[in-house]
């Protein structure tokens, strides 16, 4: 028994040895495992930050593929809005000279006109001398108007032979027309009858005393016959030349231009 003691106590020192080392195996273990799930959890971390650093970084990268299209297009916009703006520039530049000349064109037709109102008022005034203050006279749309009766004229409705009082009228008349080469005169006859070869005779026989006897230009003279409305009598009607106005007035704008 004395024999078998030491080699029973080294046994239990050699058991208590190993269950002291035993459980600092197992406190160790225990101490790894604690460091590694402290270090998964901060891998998984790092895991997400740079997921998410990640994420961020491509939705950088694709605000910036945004950012230079948007740039690119808004410097393309630009320099389309520079070149219409320039076109804009000379399209109005283009219709202000076009207005410019527009306006030159009808200032020369309002002065033509303007001088054709002041020769229709001038002569008005010279015809009332000729004719006298009591003669029937009157501008209608820039056309003199002289006015006389049947009765006067032919001494009836009918008749298309002038009396000497009808003569002495023309005679005046004719006066006046040669006095306006520029002015062009339509002898009008006025019939309330509803018969216009009377009517026709009567401007005939005004015209061709005129013509005739009086020695006015045949080119410068025109007749017709009309209803007059419950007027009869006769009309010298003296009118601007149109057709050399409007000639005029042609060249007038082709000088503006």
């Amino acid at each position: 028994m004395k024999r078998n003691l030491p080699l029973i106590l080294l046994l239990v020192i050699a058991t208590s040895a190993f269950s002291q080392r035993k459980s600092e195996l197992f406190a160790e273990i225990d101490t790894l495992k604690t460091k590694i799930s402290k270090v998964e959890q901060e891998l998984a971390k790092a895991k997400r930050e740079i997921s998410s650093s990640s994420a961020e970084a491509e939705a950088l990268r694709a605000e910036n593929v945004s950012l230079r299209d948007a740039n690119a297009t808004l410097l393309g916009n630009l320099s389309n809005f520079s070149e219409l703006s320039k076109q804009n520039s000379e399209n109005v530049n283009k219709a202000m000279a076009a207005l410019s000349r527009k306006e030159k064109q009808l200032s020369g037709i309002n002065d033509m006109i303007s001088a054709n109102d002041s020769t229709a008022i001038v002569s008005l005034t010279q015809i009332k001398q000729t004719l006298g203050e009591n003669a029937k006279v009157g501008v209608e749309g820039g056309i003199i108007i002289i006015s006389n009766s049947l009765n006067t004229l032919f001494g009836s409705d009918t008749s298309a032979e002038l009396t000497e009082e009808g003569k002495t009228w023309l005679g005046g008349v004719a006066d006046v027309i040669k006095a306006n080469p520029n002015f062009k005169a339509e002898i009008e006859g006025l019939n309330i009858t509803g018969e216009f070869g009377p009517t026709y005779n009567q401007v005939a026989s005004v015209a061709s005393t005129l013509v005739s006897t009086l020695e006015v230009p045949a080119d410068g003279i025109s007749i017709s016959a009309k209803d007059g409305n419950f007027r009869e009598g006769i009309n010298i009607k003296l009118q601007p030349d149109y057709k050399g106005f409007y000639a005029k007035a042609k060249e007038s704008a082709k000088a503006a231009q």
